[in-house]
């Protein structure tokens, strides 16, 4: 069976390995840039991704470049406590939570399909169109604009892993345009400074109008610093939209200034604002769920099928959970149709439901509560949520991300036994 991906993000690269694990052997990944590069700033595999990472056999790559949070930690915009809970094997998975360099993780993915597949990813192709069994023994036909000309391939399985802006999404949905963004802006960098708090944990403060997010990306250096990846957000007065522009470096004064009273006794957020070589902002923007993701022999993985919010910081590790059913159930159908219709009927209403809790801001819920209910602050969380109100929350976005402890931990494989 001959496999094309079109894109080497993080999904397209995941499901060719994936796929190679699963016994596929002719798999060609084709790629719009000139190079890959490694963009991007931090981002946070959760354990139902380690656990599929763990069963490729590559967490160990990955891992040697992360950081294992042991906790994630809500306050509000004084910097006071909310919500606290033990993440990764500290909270009863068998796997762990990793926090890793987004550009980082993309380099090593590549290097491991160059080891287990050989050169198979094609720089410079960006995907056109897919003609479904249109070449002369019914596989389908997947145009390429390169360098050099425009470019068929012919595949039994062409599968669009190629972001937000897919091109096979826009073939099957024309009119659906740019993505729509939900009126907040997000700074997002990556300082060296002093651990805050043990080291650990990954934080979010703020409520409905600012939010900060940090966590550490690796371990304290011989200075006493370490890499913090942090986001900044703020909602835009009206809600303005624009389109979605990524890697767009913006002075880091500004965003500093935003957030120049986020002094708190454990973390001086303008201070590590300013630590930050770089700031790249973009507007958040998702893309509406699908009433269908598969179209002939083609479907859409990742971004392609499903972009989300960060909201509970999931959207990387969805891509894995894609790449591996999708290779799971190809491997493990009768034809490839099969094995795409049943990817798609258990991959999109999961996907669909986790999409509108990102939408309805997930586990960050607690922020905007507290927010709401004490304005100027509290002297214990309990007197404004009571303690089952926050434990319902945390666990019904862990139950529909698909990562409560006992269900993934409980799960069968999706590895494809020889």
């Amino acid at each position: 069976m001959r496999i094309a991906i079109a894109g080497a993000g993080i999904g397209g690269l995941l499901t060719a390995l994936s796929l190679e694990a699963a016994g596929f052997d002719d798999i060609g990944v084709y790629e719009r840039s000139a190079e890959i590069r490694g963009l991007g700033v931090g981002i946070n595999l959760l354990p139902h991704a380690v656990r599929e990472l763990t069963e490729l056999g590559i967490v160990d790559d990955i891992a040697a470049h992360a950081v294992r949070p042991t906790s994630l930690a809500y306050f509000n915009a004084f910097g006071q406590s909310i919500w606290s809970e033990p993440r990764g094997t500290a909270a009863g998975y068998r796997w762990p939570q990793l926090s890793v360099h987004r550009g980082r993780l993309q380099l090593v993915l590549r290097d491991l399909v160059r080891e287990r597949l050989g050169e198979v990813i094609r720089t410079d192709h960006r995907l056109v169109d897919v003609r479904s069994g249109a070449d002369a023994a019914g596989r389908a036909l997947a145009r390429f604009a390169t360098g050099r000309g425009a470019q068929e391939v012919a595949a039994d399985v062409v599968i669009g892993a190629d972001g937000i802006h897919s091109a096979l999404r826009a073939q099957h949905y024309p009119a659906e345009g740019a993505p729509p963004s939900n009126g907040l802006t997000l700074w997002r960098g990556v300082a060296r400074a002093a651990p805050f708090l043990d080291g650990r944990t990954m934080i979010m403060a703020g409520d409905g109008g600012l939010k900060f997010v940090a966590y550490p990306l690796g371990p304290v250096e011989a200075d006493g610093r370490m890499p913090i990846n942090f986001i900044a957000e703020r909602r835009e007065a009206g809600g303005a939209s624009r389109a979605a522009e990524w890697n767009r470096a913006v002075p880091v004064e500004p965003i500093a200034e935003r957030f120049a009273d986020w002094r708190f006794d454990w973390l001086d957020v303008p201070a590590l604002i300013r630590s930050a070589d770089e700031i790249l902002e973009y507007p958040m923007v998702d893309r509406d769920a699908l009433p269908r993701w598969t179209f002939g022999n083609a479907t859409l993985l990742g971004d392609a099928a499903h972009a989300m919010y960060p909201n509970g910081s999931n959207g990387a590790s969805q891509a894995v959970l894609d790449a591996r059913t999708l290779a799971h159930r190809l491997a493990t159908a009768a034809t490839p149709e099969e094995g795409l219709a049943a990817y798609e009927a258990e991959r999109r209403p999961a996907t669909t439901a986790l999409h509108a809790q990102t939408r309805g801001t997930g586990p960050e819920r607690v922020m905007l509560l507290a927010a709401e209910r004490a304005p100027q602050g509290f002297a214990h969380i309990h007197e404004v949520i009571a303690p089952e109100e926050l434990e319902d929350i945390a666990a019904g976005y862990k139950r529909a991300a698909g990562f409560h402890a006992e269900s993934l931990n409980a799960r069968s494989s999706l590895t494809v036994r020889g």
